[in-house]
C-alpha cells in the first residue's frame, strides 16, 4: 500500500524568520496567507506572510514603517491601496506603470520595486478554465487598481473591444488614455456597463465583499453564453456569480486570479527552496 503524501510542515517562527505582509482595508477576505504560507513550507523557507490592515489615510505611514523593518522582504497589496502603492514606489514594472497600480512590492534602492500580477493571474486563470480571452468582447466594471491591471493583461492577450465602466468617470478616462497609448482604439470609457453583446463580463470592483452590497451589474442583461467573472475571493460564490449561474451563464470565481500568481510571486521575490542539511 502506498503511503499517503505528507503535508509540508511550516518552520517555527523564530528570530531568523523572514517576514512578508499583505496590506489592505479590509483584510478579513484575503486568501494570500492560505496560499503563500504553504508555499513557504513546501520550499522549507523560514518565512511567514501576515495580514496588515491599514486605513487609506494611514497607508503611506504604514508602508514607510514596513520598509523600516529589517527582516521584512516584501509586501502584497490589496483593496484599496494598489494605486497608492504604485505611486509611492521608487521603481515600476511596465505592467505597473501602464496600469498605474501595484499588487506586489519588493525592496529596491531608495524604496520599493512595484509590479502587478493581477492581470496576468486573471488571464491565466481564465485560460486554464477554458475561457481564453482572445477576440472576446469584454465589459469590465472597475478602473481601480485590479481593474487597470486586468485591462492591460486582456489587451496583451488579444481581447476584442474592451468597454470599461467606473462611476468615477475621470479615473476611467485616465485609464483609457494610458491604454490608448499602447493599444490605440481598442478601449472605450463607457458611461454605463456595456453588457448586451459581451462575451466576458468582469466585476473588478469591491462590490460583493459585503452581503448587503448591490450587484455591480445586472446579469440578466447579458447574452447567453457570456462568461461572468468576479475578482472577489471571499465569499467564493458572490451574489453576482450566484445570480449569473441561476440564469445559466458560465461563471469564473476570483480565487483563480490569485492562485495563478504563485509562480510569478516566486520569481519576483526570489523564493527558492532552502538548502537542506
Amino acid at each position: 500500500m502506498t503511503a499517503p503524501p505528507t503535508t509540508p510542515t511550516a518552520l517555527p517562527i523564530s528570530g531568523t524568520t523572514r517576514l512578508y505582509a499583505v496590506i489592505g482595508d479590509p483584510v478579513t477576505q484575503v486568501q494570500a496567507p492560505a496560499l503563500l504560507n504553504p508555499l513557504f513550507a513546501r520550499l522549507a523557507m523560514d518565512a511567514v506572510l501576515i495580514p496588515v490592515q491599514a486605513h487609506p489615510r494611514r497607508f503611506a505611514t504604514v508602508l514607510e514603517g514596513l520598509e523600516a523593518i529589517g527582516n521584512l522582504d516584501g509586501v502584497l497589496v490589496t483593496i484599496p491601496h494598489k494605486i497608492a502603492a504604485c505611486t509611492l514606489a521608487s521603481e515600476r514594472s511596465t505592467a505597473a506603470a501602464i496600469s498605474g497600480s501595484a499588487n506586489v512590492l519588493r525592496r529596491a534602492p531608495g524604496g520599493w520595486r512595484a509590479d502587478n500580477f493581477d492581470g496576468a493571474g486573471f488571464v491565466r486563470g481564465l485560460t486554464a478554465a477554458g475561457h481564453p480571452p482572445r477576440g472576446a468582447r469584454v465589459a469590465l466594471l472597475g478602473a481601480g487598481g485590479a481593474g487597470s491591471a486586468i485591462a492591460v493583461a486582456l489587451l496583451e492577450a488579444g481581447c476584442g473591444p474592451l468597454a470599461i465602466h467606473d462611476p468615477d468617470q475621470d479615473k476611467c478616462a485616465d485609464l483609457v488614455a494610458r491604454l490608448d497609448a499602447h493599444w490605440p482604439g481598442r478601449t472605450v470609457a463607457a458611461a454605463a456597463p456595456v453588457l448586451g453583446d459581451a462575451d466576458l463580463a468582469v466585476n473588478a470592483t469591491p462590490l460583493g465583499l459585503r452581503p448587503d452590497d448591490p450587484l455591480p451589474f445586472p446579469p440578466d442583461a447579458l447574452p447567453a453564453g457570456c462568461v461572468v467573472a468576479d475578482i472577489i475571493m471571499k465569499p467564493a460564490r458572490t451574489r453576482l456569480l450566484a445570480a449569473a449561474a441561476t440564469l445559466g451563464l458560465p461563471t469564473h470565481p476570483g480565487i483563480h486570479m490569485l492562485a495563478e500568481q504563485l509562480d510569478l510571486y516566486r520569481s519576483f521575490f526570489g523564493l527558492i527552496p532552502a538548502q537542506r542539511a
